[in-house]
């Protein structure tokens, strides 16, 4: 029996087709990638799961003896609580039960009658053999081996989840919905805020895990390692496929180019069929097969064309730097309120050098890149750039909820003197199209909000790039052509990636806050 099931459903996103005539089922145990490129339609998808969204056309199952949870990274968390408080909401059913046995107990301290004292007991013997079988009198260190392996307990357990940023807010979240441990596990981008540690742990989770899990990412080295069916939105449709994210890459590839051969090999044949129709119709002699030929082609079942992707082309421009030293930092102390994050740093970046900033998530990475550029100040030591340095700085975290605009409004805002048809060009070149133009910012995918910051920066004539956690949200195709176009610069870039490959692939040089600290 299927956990859910979405049968021949079509789905709609304002003027958008995004799903046409296509199923989606998941069976317990499964472990599904949910791929596609940004704006194919997986956000939806997970909110047409979620019951968030209702089907435009179509069936929809959800199996009523399973309970399906949902990781939304952008939920707020608000009130007083420290993040031990809130992670200890994971198991409120549990803490009731407690309460209601601590009630009863207080009975049986002052029951006399025999025959209700009996009664109490057993139900107080029933309730403590609940809270044992489910684990608990070990809560505590569930929630402490769930923290340390998500590197939550660097900033404190203590610490009020009001204060967190967004990177500590969606890990607390994760922590939650894991602590939870619903029967299906929805996770939208888990390892965005994840150093390299921490996804291996969360990768452990999950493989030891019986539950079943969708999961959104563009961490193909994440998915190849967790997943046992990878579902990939393309064309309006949804493909699903055994094996590792790399495997079933393999087969919709193969796919693609005999899809191609098809498609072209029935052109040319409806070419000549309206051919011989337009050449003998009209002819006597010949009416009855022109006739004959056109019920054939009225009755074919007609392939639809290859999809056309837009891959963003990025480059970044470069502003000329004749010097050498772009960076000196001498015993930098980064942190807030003279709490200090780190201990004194010093390093110098040279022009031409790539260099990635590492360190477990939640040590000072962001803190590091942001007091580098003066958006906040620094403690104590010096962060000197070189004159005639020119900054293109990419911030991990997206701000246009507060902007009630389309990207064509963003854009030109930030560039007055551009008119709106280099505005468009340039966002072409990020892989938005004039329909992604005319939408409502708050409307478009995190993967597509991400390319029109990384417009801003190309339209910017720049020498030194300073790039926070850049591939989060970006599908593969983007996440390669960044990578090309980072390494295509002629300036010097700092960068922060939790992806162990990006930082492989960019860096040329590696600056570990674990070990300078």
């Amino acid at each position: 029996m299927s956990i859910i099931e979405i049968n021949n459903f079509s789905q709609n996103f304002g003027d958008k087709l995004l799903f046409e005539n296509t199923s989606f089922v998941l069976n317990p145990h499964e472990k599904i990638g949910l791929t596609g490129v940004n704006g194919a339609g997986k956000s939806t998808l997970l909110k047409i799961i979620m019951g968030e969204v209702l089907l435009d056309k179509g069936t929809f199952y959800k199996n009523p003896k399973y309970r399906v949870e949902y990781l939304d990274q952008h939920a707020e968390i608000k009130g007083e609580q420290t993040i031990k408080e809130y992670l200890c909401g994971a198991f409120k059913h549990l803490f009731d039960v407690e309460e209601k046995l601590n009630k009863i107990n207080d009975q049986l301290a002052t029951t006399t009658n025999e025959q209700a004292l009996e009664k109490l007991l057993n139900l107080s013997g029933d309730l403590f053999e609940y809270l044992t079988a489910n684990n608990f009198y070990a809560i505590n260190s569930e929630i402490e081996k769930t923290s340390a392996g998500l590197g939550i307990t660097a900033f404190g357990l203590d610490t009020k989840v009001k204060t967190l940023s967004g990177g500590q807010r969606a890990k607390v979240m994760l922590a939650k919905l894991l602590l939870e441990s619903p029967d299906v596990m929805v996770l939208d981008e888990p390892t965005n805020f994840l150093d390299v540690n921490h996804i291996e742990w969360l990768t452990k989770f999950i493989n030891s895990s019986d539950r079943a899990f969708i999961i959104v990412s563009h961490d193909t080295h994440f998915l190849n390692n967790v997943v046992t069916h990878i579902c990939d939105v393309d064309n309006n449709k949804i493909n699903k496929y055994v094996g590792s994210y790399d495997k079933c890459m393999e087969i919709k590839e193969a796919k693609r180019v005999q899809h191609e051969k098809n498609y072209e090999q029935q052109q040319r044949e409806i070419k000549k069929m309206e051919d011989y129709i337009a050449r003998n119709k009209a002819r006597a002699a010949t009416a009855g097969m022109a006739h004959s030929r056109e019920k054939m082609l009225n009755r074919l079942d007609i392939l639809n064309p290859p999809s056309e992707q837009i891959k963003p082309t990025f480059s970044f421009s470069y502003k000329p730097f004749a010097g050498n030293l772009v960076l000196k930092v001498e015993n930098l102390v980064v942190g807030y309120n003279d709490k200090p994050l780190l201990s004194p740093i010093s390093f110098e970046v040279e022009n031409g050098d790539r260099v990635a900033i590492t360190g477990f998530n939640g040590i000072g990475k962001s803190t590091l890149l942001k007091t580098i550029i003066g958006l906040i100040p620094k403690i104590s030591g010096t962060a000197t750039i070189s004159r005639n340095i020119v900054v293109g700085y990419y911030e991990q975290e997206n701000d246009f909820h507060l902007f009630e605009g389309t990207p064509l409004n963003y854009v030109s805002n930030m560039f007055p003197k551009l008119n709106e048809k280099d505005v468009r060009a340039a966002l072409f070149r990020c892989g938005l199209n004039a329909v992604h133009c005319r939408k409502q910012i708050k409307q478009l995918s995190g993967g597509e909000q991400s390319k029109i910051k990384i417009c801003t920066l190309i339209l910017k004539p720049c020498n030194l790039l300073i790039l926070d956690e850049p591939t989060n949200h970006l599908d593969v195709f983007a996440i390669d052509r960044l990578q090309e176009a980072i390494k295509e610069f002629d300036g010097t870039v700092i960068f922060v990636s939790h992806s162990k490959q990006f930082v492989k692939d960019v860096a040329t040089k590696v600056i570990n806050l674990e070990k300078l600290s």
